[in-house]
């Protein structure tokens, strides 16, 4: 039997956070009360001075983590090549950079690192003995449109699988699962100047089984005629390129890379009032990680922020809530507890 847990990304929080609506403090505290077992943060967001962050942000978030009872799961990191304005950092500096987030991640009792997508293959190699060192994994997420079909992703994970260490992963973004396009992008972009015909033709592919990306990737990233047709104005050409981040993907691509995925990012842009997301089969992901017997947390990761129509309140907190609510009743109703 599998052994899943839930968490949530405070990447789900962050306009709470950036407006001061509520403090870090608050924001576990919330998390708890939602009944999730575990926290992901992005240091880079919320811990000052990271990855050196200071003795007392430690000391801090790990009387945090006392208070709550939260697991502290993973943390997101971005490797940013581009500090300098005249040159990506070298290898060496690239590595140097992420052994301080390992060791950070260490200090603040995570054993899991997530890299974004596009991580160069070449970082895991020489960072195997500083994980082992702090028994802090890194993986790689894969994320849509920069996932199984893109050549920087499939690099990472045959290295992994070369690897083939317990501190080298995978995190799956559930962005590659969606089955509908996600209709708070449709309206919001929809009220920024792009023609519904868009949008009509992405969710004719939806309803097909496809998806834009996979239909781009076919046609040598040539619009279609029907696409070339429901773009009806300049703003719309440019605007399409952004549509392909929705893939369509059935659950069966993660199968020979199971022994490989730590974890994973439910994606949501809507919960809906009758239970599921509008977008994403939450209930029918669990079902094949329970048939898979996957052990981990499944992190709650909004992104419907983004989206919210002006003079609209902002959702984070009750969209969480919603989305904890509904995985323990899908658990729930698996495992019958």
């Amino acid at each position: 039997m599998s052994d899943i847990k839930t968490c949530v990304s405070l990447y789900s929080l962050q306009d709470e956070y950036l407006n001061k609506r509520m403090s870090l403090s608050d924001i576990m505290h919330y998390v708890k009360d939602c009944g999730a077992q575990g926290v992901e943060i992005l240091p880079d967001q919320m811990i000052k001075g990271a990855p050196e962050a200071s003795p007392e942000t430690i000391s801090a978030w790990n009387a945090l983590i006392r208070e709550t009872g939260l697991t502290p799961v993973i943390a997101d990191v971005f490797l940013n090549t581009n500090l300098y304005k005249n040159r990506t950092l070298t290898h060496r500096e690239c590595i140097g950079l992420l052994a301080k987030e390992i060791a950070e991640a260490h200090e603040m009792g995570i054993h899991l690192i997530r890299l974004v997508s596009m991580v160069p293959y070449w970082v895991l190699e020489p960072l195997m003995p500083v994980c082992e060192k702090y028994d802090v994994a890194l993986a790689i997420e894969v994320h849509a449109a920069m996932a199984f079909d893109v050549q920087a992703t499939r690099e990472f994970l045959d290295e992994v699988k070369r690897l083939d260490s317990r501190y080298a992963g995978v995190v799956i973004d559930t962005g590659i699962f969606c089955r509908r396009f996600p209709r708070v992008v449709r309206a919001y972009e929809t009220q920024n100047g792009t023609s519904p015909e868009v949008f009509d033709y992405i969710d004719t592919l939806f309803e097909a089984g496809t998806d834009l990306h996979a239909v781009l990737r076919k046609n040598d990233y040539k619009y279609p005629n029907e696409l070339q047709t429901a773009c009806r104005t300049e703003h719309d050409r440019m605007f399409v390129p952004l549509c392909d981040g929705y893939e369509n993907l059935p659950f069966s691509v993660m199968d020979e890379y199971m022994p490989y995925i730590r974890h994973f990012h439910l994606k949501m842009f809507e919960m809906t009032p009758e239970g599921p997301e509008y977008s994403m089969d939450y209930k029918g992901l669990l079902e094949y990680l329970d048939a898979k017997n996957f052990h981990g947390y499944v992190s709650t990761e909004y992104e419907g922020n983004r989206f919210t129509l002006p003079g609209h309140p902002m959702q984070e907190k009750q969209q969480v809530a919603m989305q904890q609510a509904y995985l323990r009743k899908c658990l729930q109703e698996k495992h019958g507890a």
